[in-house]
């Protein structure tokens, strides 16, 4: 299993708020995604990650979030594999951000 780095929702607000360069990316359903996203967010559904990831560049830093952390867990290993090396985890996903959400 491949060491996938998980970083605090407060973390991630933290970068965000700093403009440190970071690209997040939520891998929930539209559906989901309509309740509200972290600010930045780029969406690309779980089930588009395997066709998305070639257009993305792999010399940036991204912070994969889904709902509870499972399935960014699953898409932030996907892109490990996929020659992506700096992809965290945001542990806890949704259920535990507290910072700003955008509709």
């Amino acid at each position: 299993m491949s060491q996938i780095q998980e970083i605090s929702p407060q973390e991630v607000e933290n970068m965000i708020e700093k403009n440190e360069k970071l690209t997040v990316i939520d891998v929930r359903e539209d559906e989901e995604v309509a309740q509200g996203m972290v600010p930045t967010a780029k969406h690309i559904p779980l089930g588009q990650i395997p066709s998305e990831v070639d257009q993305l560049p792999k010399d940036q830093s991204y912070v994969m979030i889904c709902r509870s952390g499972r399935r960014s867990m699953n898409a932030a290993e996907f892109m490990k594999e996929k020659g992506f090396q700096d992809v965290k985890n945001m542990e806890g996903g949704m259920l535990k951000w507290n910072g700003e959400l955008v509709f």
